[in-house]
């Protein structure tokens, strides 16, 4: 296992505290989640079936602005697992740094792994991988530039994890052709991590591949229903994207305040130059509110957004102090 943001019993184990005490800032999920709406029980109870998954197929449809073929995921890991049984191992070029678990799916699969730094350096890759908008430091790339680059490998995924607060980024109107695959997280925006939804946007060769390796129900009946309903909120959605713009602004003045610089980052998530990363993040744990360092970026420390007032003013004398 690599390391992850959302490691709170790390967190508790060094710094002790109950659950409910700590402020987790250490993921890019938002902390005002989707309101989640009482379900009939047979969504617990029953399999889930066919007509009930594609009713959340359309519905992502319509929320991404595709017609392509897509499946819906135990959220967008899921879809980094199946990725290296879509073709046998070979040269797989991803732009970092970026989300690590890519690599290491794909090493694990015999794949040939390389990092790359910029998008030219993917051309000729039997498998070339970018995240946009990048985790964790925000990077954004042209969606025309990416369109280019998928007839210059043999397959280009793109994972839009954290696209949903800026759609005109997104290629979801694009997918279906051949060679080319779209990742989208569902849990991150909708501040629901713990039902494990996303979707993967392909062709439809490569997404009956997918399906097939997936299984009869890969996602739980109450991942589907709610899913459904959320996706389809786009009052929610809009109000939530001009807020998390609005709390993004926010966050930058206070961390500039306590000297830090902003490198980049989401509306969802901020990454700062803070001089000693793990300095900060002991800091700032000490007041019961956990963040993300990076092993080879020891000076850089990742901050989710705070969700209600509380957290707000409970970050605002962390980082005074």
């Amino acid at each position: 296992m690599i390391d992850h943001g959302g490691n709170l019993d790390v967190a508790r184990a060094r710094f002790g505290g109950r659950l409910a005490d700590w402020v987790d800032l250490s993921t890019g999920i938002n902390r005002r989640p989707y309101p989640v709406p009482q379900l009939p029980v047979h969504h617990w109870h029953a399999l889930p079936s066919r007509a009930e998954i594609e009713s959340l197929h359309e519905a992502a449809r319509q929320a991404y602005r595709t017609t392509a073929p897509l499946l819906a995921t135990a959220g967008a890991q899921a879809a980094i697992q199946m990725l290296p049984r879509l073709a046998p191992p070979g040269s797989a070029r991803i732009l970092a740094p970026t989300y690590g678990e890519f690599g290491h799916v794909l090493r694990g699969a015999g794949w040939t792994v390389e990092y790359v730094a910029d998008l030219d350096a993917l051309v000729g890759a039997d498998l070339a991988i970018v995240v946009n908008p990048n985790n964790p430091d925000g990077q954004r790339h042209d969606p025309e530039a990416l369109l280019a680059l998928a007839s210059r490998v043999g397959r280009l995924v793109i994972d839009e994890s954290f696209v949903d607060t800026t759609p005109e980024l997104s290629l979801a109107p694009q997918a279906g052709r051949p060679g080319f695959l779209i990742l989208r997280s569902f849990g991150k925006f909708y501040g629901l991590a713990g039902l494990r939804l996303g979707f993967v946007l392909g062709s439809e060769t490569d997404i009956a591949a997918l399906a097939s390796i997936a299984g009869p129900w890969p996602i739980s009946g109450v991942a589907i229903e709610i899913g459904r309903v959320a996706l389809l909120d786009q009052t929610w959605a809009s109000e939530t994207r001009a807020r998390l713009f609005h709390d993004a602004r926010r966050q930058d003045r206070l961390a500039q305040a306590a000297g830090w610089e902003l490198i980049g980052g989401t509306p969802l998530f901020r990454l700062y130059e803070a001089g000693d990363g793990l300095l900060a993040q002991e800091r700032m744990a000490r007041a019961q509110i956990w963040s993300r360092v990076f092993r080879d970026m020891p000076s850089w420390l990742r901050l989710g957004l705070p969700g209600d007032e509380t957290e707000w003013q409970r970050l605002d004398a962390a980082l005074s102090r």
